[in-house]
This record gives C-alpha cells, sequence and structure tokens, in this order.
C-alpha cells in the first residue's frame, strides 16, 4: 500500500511539474487557440495515471522472456562484439535499435486494422496538448514498447548500464513535448530531432496521418521513406469514426465497436468530429 500510494504521489508531482511548465507556454505560444480545461481533459488526465501505473507491470514479464529468448538465438560472435564497445557507444546504439522498433510498433499500428483499433484511441484527440502524450490504450502501449525494447534486449545492449531506463524516461519527457500546443520551429534541428511540428503532422487528419512515426529521430522516416516536413501546421486533428468519450468507453472499443477495423484514414466523412453521445 505504502508503495502504491508513493507512486500516486510521484506522479502527482510530475504532473505538477509538467503543467508548470507546458501550460504558460502553451497559452503563450499556442499553434491552435483552445482552453486550458479542453475537451477530454478529465480522460487524458485518468490516461496519465493508468498508463503510468500499469504499463511498467503488465510489460515487465513478457519483455523478459521475449528478450532472453531471442537473446539466446542471437551469433555468439554479435553479442561478444557488442559487450566490448564502450558505454557511450553502447547507449547510442541501443537508443537507435530501440528508436527502429518503435517505429515499426508505431507503423503497424496504422496498417493493421487489429492494431489500428487500440491505437486510434491516441488519434481521436482533436485537441493536441502535452497530455495528449500519454492518452493510449494500454495494449497499444504494451505491444510499441514491445517492438522497442526487444531488440534491445536481444542484442545485450542492456549489459552494465541503465539504458532501459534511459530511453524510457528520455522517451517519455520527449513525448509531452512533440505533442505539446507549442507553435516553435527549429530550422535544420527539425530533420534531426522529433519537435512538435514534426509529431503534429502524424496527427492530423488526412493521408499524411501515416508519416513521421518517429518517436525522437526523424532520421528513422527518412530511411523507410515516411519523413514529412512541409512548410505550414495542419489544421485538424482526430479520426473520422466515432470514437466513445468516457474512458472505459474508449478501453472497451476495440473489443466491441464494429468500425475501427480499418488502418490508417477512415472513409466516413465525419472528419474526427465525435457524436455527442457517452459510451
Amino acid at each position: 500500500m505504502e508503495t502504491f500510494l508513493f507512486e500516486v504521489l510521484h506522479l502527482a508531482v510530475w504532473l505538477a511539474l509538467l503543467s508548470a511548465l507546458f501550460v504558460p507556454l502553451e497559452r503563450l505560444v499556442a499553434v491552435h487557440r483552445q482552453p486550458v480545461f479542453r475537451a477530454q481533459l478529465a480522460v487524458d488526465l485518468a490516461y496519465y495515471a493508468l498508463n503510468s501505473l500499469l504499463t511498467g507491470a503488465v510489460l515487465a514479464f513478457p519483455l523478459a522472456l521475449l528478450g532472453a529468448t531471442v537473446h539466446a538465438m542471437m551469433p555468439t560472435v554479435l553479442l561478444r562484439a557488442i559487450a566490448d564497445l564502450p558505454s557511450w557507444l553502447t547507449l547510442i546504439l541501443s537508443i537507435f535499435v530501440a528508436e527502429t522498433g518503435f517505429y515499426w510498433g508505431h507503423r503497424l499500428s496504422h496498417e493493421i486494422p487489429l492494431l489500428w483499433r487500440f491505437h486510434s484511441i491516441h488519434h481521436s484527440a482533436e485537441q493536441l496538448d502535452f497530455l495528449s502524450n500519454t492518452r493510449a490504450h494500454p495494449v497499444d502501449i504494451v505491444f510499441v514498447r514491445l517492438c522497442g525494447f526487444v531488440p534491445v534486449f536481444a542484442l545485450g545492449l542492456t549489459q552494465g548500464v541503465a539504458i532501459p531506463a534511459i530511453i524510457i524516461v528520455l522517451g517519455t519527457l520527449w513525448g509531452f513535448f512533440i505533442h505539446a500546443n507549442l507553435r516553435w520551429r527549429f530550422g535544420f534541428l527539425e530533420s534531426l530531432v522529433a519537435t512538435p511540428f514534426f509529431h503534429h503532422w502524424h496527427h492530423t487528419n488526412d493521408s499524411m496521418r501515416d508519416r513521421n512515426y518517429a518517436a525522437m529521430l526523424p532520421l528513422v522516416d527518412w530511411i523507410f521513406g515516411t519523413l514529412h516536413l512541409p512548410e505550414r501546421w495542419p489544421s485538424s486533428y482526430g479520426i473520422d469514426t466515432a470514437m466513445p468519450r468516457s474512458l472505459v468507453g474508449q478501453i472497451l472499443s476495440p473489443f466491441t465497436r464494429p468500425d475501427g477495423t480499418g488502418s490508417g484514414i477512415s472513409q466516413s466523412e465525419n472528419h474526427g468530429i465525435w457524436p455527442d453521445r457517452q459510451a
């Protein structure tokens, strides 16, 4: 019980710090003007708590099992070569390997209808801000993180360095930044690291939604042909199919919705406008 209360306090402190940083900035340099207490804010706060408390515990066992299984299949000469790398190079390689895994997990979540059922919850946000980062179905988060971390474990890139923890902390903090409602542009740096401009185009409600999958490194999108960096900002966000408004309704929706089986862009004409109904 004490551990649980400590985790809740830890999350509350982090939320307070993130809010103190992003809320004033999003008021001063917003891409799109929107109220602080926007639609679905309460649901996104619930996702913040749920995913922070749940996904780590759910992920631990399958990650250890899959990572160890694939690790045992790796050529010994490769594992020895990786083990001999200096720590700084191991960290760089780990980030690139994890980023490539995250990329393909994320991309498959758009291209495979069953996975899109879960991932569409993240894309159903019609107003983006820093808290949109944690708006995601736990199944979606676990799948993408497995895609990113299993190769890291399989290659033995976790030896001697707290690499998974570094990647999780860095990736999570960066995720809040790239979802933020900030109109800052960073010139040539946008081709090197993910920014709000880069990721907002991933959330656009048109065919460009199936671009910019990388979490931190646009280089990965460039390698696989999905990089999209135009001049203007996207004008609208969301999905074309109806999404329940309640947390419970959204969590259950991948199992109960008759729609949502299409990947990426649906053929509906709603353009992300949810019906005014409860789940």
